[in-house]
């Protein structure tokens, strides 16, 4: 049986990186490169498999015994935050609890004194990045422990299970994953994604979701004349940022604090868009964020005049918690699958999203196990060993539990 440490470095080793600014579906074509890997991987290893046009991968097991259909979901790509492409990963044995060198980047490192959950993983083999791009464990490390549990199932047939349904996913982190994903042939009764964090996560709580794009139109006059007529629209975007709450910020934010966060800014005197998304557990509050970013646009176009500021906000996904509760004994079978690991299931709100939130609001309850992963979307993520071999021990737990 191949080891998860190399299925995991073969899937990382391919650029998948997703693009908020298309339209396509996916949004970037090379995500179609590791798609079309998994679905050949589990072709050569006996599951039926498709691709469809949409990008997602469906894979199905029949059941030996009668169970219901147990689904796990995982997303190929990698956020537009940082480089996916060239990623060169570090593999740390027996990690001694100091400081570790991402060697790509000169007097760059990974510091317990920053990052002290690090000391959480000592005589663990971490892998880590080289300080130049991102890991890729926000989901590779799920694809991996998926395929991991599915390749143990076909080499041993007398485990018993019932039908299990495999996808996999593009576009997730730029709210897009399963917009066309359908459920009904999906064929599911439950599923999990296995996209959280370190280990022991486990989350069937997110947040609303929107997206904020706000177009600033500037009026650009030689300097040396611009008194009564320049509208720089660089200032009026500060000056409209400035509105928002500063503690409403994701650094000043945790547990179910909601926030505003700009997440990219480009622009010049004539004309400048700011980029935000916005975040609350709390339905009410959600929607209470979203007319204050209107009211400070109006705001805007009040004061410089009507068409300097346009928003456009779109709800991206809502909180799974309603529609997962009302299933709650796939959440106590996660625990006790978790249990049954030697991991003590960590039960706690996801400060972000999940394929599995909208998923849900399909009709398809789908709570969130942990990856392993930690600092994902940028040069400082690593991935311990340990906990991906975990997380793909607890998939088979579940798919037991069912069983019986």
């Amino acid at each position: 049986m191949e080891k998860i440490l190399d299925r995991f470095l073969r899937y990382i080793s391919v650029d998948t990186q997703s693009n908020e600014e298309s339209e396509s579906q996916p949004s970037t074509t090379k995500q179609l490169n590791l798609l079309k890997m998994l679905r050949d991987e589990l072709a050569a290893l006996g599951v039926e498999a498709t691709l469809d046009e949409y990008g997602y991968v469906m894979a199905s097991i029949p059941g030996n015994v009668d169970a219901p259909a147990i689904g796990f979901i995982a997303h190929v790509d990698t956020a537009p935050d940082a480089s996916g492409a060239d990623i060169k990963p570090q593999i740390i044995e027996k990690y001694d609890g100091g400081d570790i060198p991402l060697k790509g980047v000169p007097g760059l490192a990974l510091k317990p004194s920053e990052f002290p959950e690090m000391l959480h993983y000592v005589g663990q083999t971490l892998i880590t990045t080289d300080g130049t791009t991102l890991l890729g464990a926000d989901d590779k490390a799920g694809v991996a422990e998926i395929m991991n549990a599915v390749q143990y199932i076909v080499e041993h047939p007398e485990f018993k299970h019932g039908p299990i349904k495999v996808g996999f996913t593009p576009d997730e982190e730029i709210g897009r994953g399963v917009v066309k994903f359908d459920v009904a042939r999906f064929g599911a009764d439950y599923a999990y994604t296995m996209d959280g964090g370190e280990n022991g996560e486990l989350e069937f709580e997110n947040f609303n979701a929107a997206s904020a794009k706000i177009h600033i139109q500037g009026c650009n006059v030689h300097p040396g004349y611009a008194k009564g007529k320049m509208k720089n629209a660089i200032h009026i975007g500060q000056e409209l940022n400035s509105l928002l709450p500063v503690m409403a910020r994701p650094e000043y934010t945790e547990g179910y604090e909601g926030f505003f966060h700009l997440i990219s800014f480009k622009g010049t005197v004539e004309e400048a868009d700011f980029a935000y998304i916005i975040r609350d557990h709390d339905r009410a509050k959600f929607e209470s964020r979203k007319v204050m970013m209107q009211k400070v646009t109006d705001f805007i176009n009040e004061k410089y005049g009507e068409g300097t500021a346009t928003a456009v906000i779109k709800d991206q996904y809502y909180n799974m918690r309603e529609q997962v509760e009302p299933h709650y004994h796939i959440i106590e079978k996660a625990v006790k699958a978790m249990e049954m690991a030697g991991v003590k299931a960590k039960i706690q709100p996801i400060r972000g999203g999940t394929d599995g939130a909208n998923l849900s609001f399909k009709g398809l309850p789908c709570p969130n196990i942990f990856a392993g992963g930690l600092n994902f979307h940028g040069k400082f993520e690593f991935l311990p060993l340990p906990s991906m071999e975990k997380a793909s021990e607890v998939i088979l737990n579940i798919i037991s539990l069912f069983a019986k």
